[in-house]
């Protein structure tokens, strides 16, 4: 079922981890793919992909620098693509507090954290 009109979000996606007979299912470019069937065929092994099971594995699939075929034979195992919300540009924009994003709200905890610690350590 190559259906890239079929939405999931990454809570379903969460589920299909290959754990306790599940599917095994990972996002790359917010496409999400079933790739249960591959698992033995995988070049780098199934261990490879159950690492990245249930989750987005997009940097971890650039980072390996896959062929143009290997990026042809993903088609076959597409369902579909991410809900809206949970695409990587608006995953980004979702970690916002009180105007402040959650990378802006962390650093200043931790820069609070060190001023308490040695009162110098503020940058």
């Amino acid at each position: 079922m190559n259906d890239s009109s079929i939405r999931y979000s990454l809570a379903d996606v969460a589920k299909c981890n290959g754990k306790n007979g599940a599917k095994t299912w990972v996002v790359i470019y917010d496409n999400v793919y079933d790739v249960t069937d591959y698992l033995d065929q995988h070049p780098g092994g199934a261990d490879l992909l159950d690492e990245y099971a249930g989750r987005d594995a997009t940097s971890e699939f650039d980072e390996f620098g896959h062929s143009s075929d290997a990026k042809k034979l993903m088609k076959k195992f597409l369902l579909g693509e991410l809900k809206d919300e949970d695409k990587r540009a608006n995953r980004k924009k979702k970690h916002v507090f009180n105007g402040t994003k959650a990378e802006e709200a962390s650093r200043q905890k931790r820069r609070g954290l060190l001023a308490i610690l040695c009162g110098k350590c503020t940058s």
